[in-house]
C-alpha cells in the first residue's frame, strides 16, 4: 500500500495494549501475552490501513497519509473487530477471539461477533448499542448507534455496496438491500429487498421509499 500510517501506538505496542486489557477484563487462567496477538495485529493494521484510506474525516485520513489512534472510541471499536476477526482467520485460540469480542462490547457496547465477515470498508460511527448479525456486507458500509442486522428464520440480509444504517435502524431476515441504500433513523424492513438508490423510512407496514442519489460524502472518491 502507498499510503502510509500514522498511530498512537505501533504494531507491538497495540498487541502489548490489547493483551493488557484482556487480562485484566478477564483474569483467568488462560493468559494472554503480547506475542500471542503480533501474527493478527500485523494483518489486522494493513486491514485497517486500507479501510481508514476511504474515509474523509481528518480523524482517519489526513490528507497525506492514514490515522489511527487507539483512543478514538469509533476507531479503536473498528480495531478491536479487524483483530479478532483476523485471529479467527489465522486460526488463533476461540477464547481469545471471544475475549476481544467481549472486550468490544464492553468498552463500546458494540457486539460485532468475529466470525461476522465485515466488508474490507466499513465505518462505525457512535456504535453503541449496535448488534451486527451474520449478513452478507458490501464495500462502503456504515452503522451507527443502536442499529440492528438479524435473522428471520435463520435467513439473513444481503447488503450492496454504499449502504448505511442510521440510528435505530435495523435490517433482518430475507432482505437484499441495494447498492447505494439508506435506512433512515428509527426504521425497520423486514423480509423486503430494496433496489439500488433507495432511502427507506419507516416500519414494514407504513415504509416510504425515496430516491437516493450518490454516494455519501464520507467517502474518499479516490480511496487507495
Amino acid at each position: 500500500m502507498s499510503l502510509k500510517l500514522r498511530a498512537s501506538l505501533d504494531a507491538r505496542g497495540l498487541a502489548a495494549y490489547a493483551s493488557a486489557q484482556l487480562n485484566a477484563h478477564f483474569p483467568d487462567a488462560d493468559v494472554v501475552e503480547a506475542d500471542d496477538l503480533m501474527d493478527a495485529v500485523t494483518v489486522a493494521l494493513t486491514r485497517l490501513q486500507h479501510c481508514f484510506s476511504h474515509v474523509d474525516n481528518r480523524y482517519f485520513f489526513d490528507g497525506e497519509q492514514v490515522v489511527f489512534n487507539h483512543l478514538h472510541g469509533d476507531q479503536y471499536a473498528m480495531w478491536l473487530y479487524l483483530l479478532s476477526n483476523e485471529l479467527f482467520r489465522q486460526g488463533g485460540p476461540a477464547s481469545t477471539c471471544s475475549k476481544l469480542f467481549l472486550l468490544n462490547k464492553a468498552l463500546h457496547g458494540l457486539d460485532a461477533f468475529y466470525e461476522v465477515e465485515l466488508p474490507s470498508i466499513f465505518l462505525f460511527v457512535h456504535p453503541l448499542g449496535t448488534v451486527l448479525g451474520r449478513g452478507r456486507y458490501s464495500d462502503f458500509f456504515i452503522a451507527y448507534q443502536r442499529c440492528g442486522v438479524g435473522s428471520n428464520h435463520d435467513i439473513y440480509p444481503t447488503f450492496g455496496r454504499h449502504v448505511t444504517l442510521r440510528p435505530g435502524s435495523a435490517v433482518l431476515g430475507r432482505c437484499s438491500i441495494g447498492d447505494n441504500c439508506q435506512i433512515a433513523t428509527e426504521s425497520l424492513v423486514l423480509d423486503r429487498d430494496l433496489p439500488d438508490n433507495t432511502l427507506y423510512i419507516g416500519s414494514p407496514k407504513t415504509a416510504t421509499l425515496r430516491r437516493q442519489d450518490g454516494p455519501l460524502p464520507i467517502w474518499r472518491a479516490n480511496g487507495a
